[in-house]
């Protein structure tokens, strides 16, 4: 047998990776929900300075539980805007959630009765974390345990927050208002791996920047939300063109050419089938 043949067989009889350990899962996942649980004390804070009440601030933590939704909401009300253009600047933003439900709802495969509770918990966290779980046990522990840490520290530093924003003072001069889209940029960054959605966030960047002094506070960031479309059209026009100007190049050149008979060593052509000799 040579050297070849048996480093076959030898990759062949190598078994395949198995389930991760529970306590594997339970670690990632209380790593994702402490880290990010910690930052609903910048949305306390932020939500109590842009003019909202203790009980408002702890009502959209609990009720709500998106974070980037809940700071756009705040963050349009800081600026001025209109309850109406905050609440569907976050309603845009939570409607992600939908569809993440629906890739979950089948990986997860929960009982009928549990399924409206665990749709609170159905967020960027609880997502990314249950995707990347090779098995259906896993998964389900990894959904759990992200979503209860989460929802825990996310309600209980949101509280806290709310409360030491009164001794903080004016929140603005701490900078803490820039924590909520700091953390949600923070979230974001590393989602972009692709050109076209580097140019996504890159458009709905200007398009919400330079529409900030023109248009009422929230009506920026609804119109950001035309970049995705715009991209995919502009991608879809550039491919199109692309299979244009390759389709015409073909017809230009037209089809090969016959290659000449070949001759023999006298110089006269070799007579093809069916022809006299």
């Amino acid at each position: 047998m040579t050297r070849e043949q048996t480093a076959i067989t030898d990759n062949r009889a190598e078994p395949e990776p198995g389930p991760r350990p529970d306590s594997a899962v339970i670690r990632d996942a209380l790593g994702v929900g402490v880290a990010v649980g910690l930052s609903g004390f910048a949305f306390g804070v932020t939500s109590a300075g842009s003019g909202l009440s203790l009980l408002q601030t702890c009502a959209l933590s609990l009720l709500v539980f998106t974070g980037a939704s809940q700071f756009a909401l705040v963050g349009a009300l800081a600026a001025g805007g209109s309850p109406f253009a905050a609440a569907a600047g976050a309603f845009f933003l939570g409607v992600r959630n939908t569809f993440y439900g629906l890739r979950l709802s089948q990986l997860l495969a929960l009982p009928r009765a549990v399924r409206p509770f665990a749709a609170q918990w159905v967020i960027d966290e609880t997502t990314a974390v249950t995707l990347a779980q090779p098995t259906r046990r896993a998964a389900r522990i990894g959904f759990t345990v992200t979503g209860l840490t989460l929802y825990v520290l996310w309600n209980l530093t949101t509280l806290l927050g709310a409360l030491g924003a009164e001794a903080l003072g004016d929140t603005a001069a701490w900078g803490l208002d820039a924590a909520g889209p700091a953390v949600f940029l923070a979230l974001l960054a590393p989602m972009l791996r692709t050109a076209t959605e580097r140019a996504v966030a890159g458009l709905a960047v200007v398009l919400g920047l330079g529409l900030l002094p023109l248009l009422p506070g929230g009506v920026p960031v609804l119109i950001a939300a035309f970049a995705a479309p715009a991209v995919l059209f502009l991608k879809g026009r550039a491919a199109d063109g692309t299979r244009g100007a390759e389709n015409g190049k073909t017809s230009e050149t037209g089809p090969p050419e016959k290659e000449a008979p070949e001759r023999k060593a006298s110089g006269k052509a070799t007579p093809e089938k069916g022809q006299d000799r």
